[in-house]
């Protein structure tokens, strides 16, 4: 299965986050399916954030920050992650890819006004220091090619690594790989997409030299890091006030989540 902006979520995912054991501020598809190479056999990765009542946190017990879920519905693998509105706003508050491509993925499962706070909040959180982050998935996700030769973990670099370019340059947060290549003499990723698409675990073959791939993620790196030096994002992110209101105002009409 696969799932891509402009199209409608399949029912079962809206009514797998309605069955979550906390109300979600929202949750939306994340994974291979954001960055706009799923194949055939790709996992949904469903992502969020939920919100603990107040008899949860403001006592001894403390509810679960983060809840995790994996099953198969329809044949198809799901791996559902929330955090608590409170961790999932702290997170944002650092210099974290991942919190911001799950919040502003168009992938939408489930939103609430909560949700649409964060999206407008979103630009207040983001520094030029997100793009540490992108260089250190990059060199992971690098790794793991060199020892797989696979195709999914050279797509991930290349992804994570224009990604981070896109955001020093513009301030926007862009996950999907067909929407960032073509500016980069990137002529291969089309056939690397198109290849992917037929499993995870297809290899390089023809389409592109193991070399010149390697030059390619070495010339992105530098351009990313370029681009953080050159970048007019801020230092720190400005918008610790506003999330601790949004926390306590959500923590105390948490009920009408329901």
């Amino acid at each position: 299965m696969t799932i891509d902006v402009g199209h409608s979520m399949p029912a079962w995912l809206t009514e797998v986050a309605r069955s979550q054991p906390y109300p979600l501020v929202f949750a939306t598809v994340s994974g291979a399916h954001l960055y706009g190479f799923a194949s055939v056999d790709s996992d949904v990765d469903l992502r969020g954030a939920h919100l603990l009542p107040l008899t949860e946190v403001a006592g001894l017990r403390h509810g679960p920050e983060t809840v995790q879920h994996s099953s198969v519905v329809e044949g198809v693998a799901l791996d559902l992650v929330t955090h608590d509105l409170a961790k999932f706003c702290r997170l944002l508050l650092r210099p974290n890819g991942y919190v911001l491509e799950q919040l502003l993925s168009p992938l939408v499962v489930h939103t609430t006004a909560y949700h649409q706070e964060l999206v407008a909040l979103a630009p207040r959180c983001l520094t030029r220091h997100h793009a540490r982050h992108y260089l250190g998935f990059a060199s992971t996700q690098w790794r793991l090619f060199e020892r797989t030769g696979e195709i999914k973990p050279a797509l991930y670099t290349l992804r994570v690594l224009l990604t981070g370019i896109h955001l020093m340059r513009t301030g926007e947060v862009v996950a999907d790989l067909r929407l960032l290549w073509s500016d980069h003499g990137l002529s291969y990723v089309p056939d690397l997409l198109a290849a992917k698409r037929e499993g995870e675990r297809s290899g390089l073959g023809d389409i592109v030299d193991r070399a010149m791939l390697g030059a390619d993620v070495m010339r992105l790196r530098d351009r990313l890091t370029e681009a953080a030096e050159r970048s007019g994002l801020p230092e720190r992110a400005t918008a610790h006030g506003a999330l601790h209101d949004l926390v306590v105002r959500a923590r105390l009409a948490g009920a009408q989540l329901q």
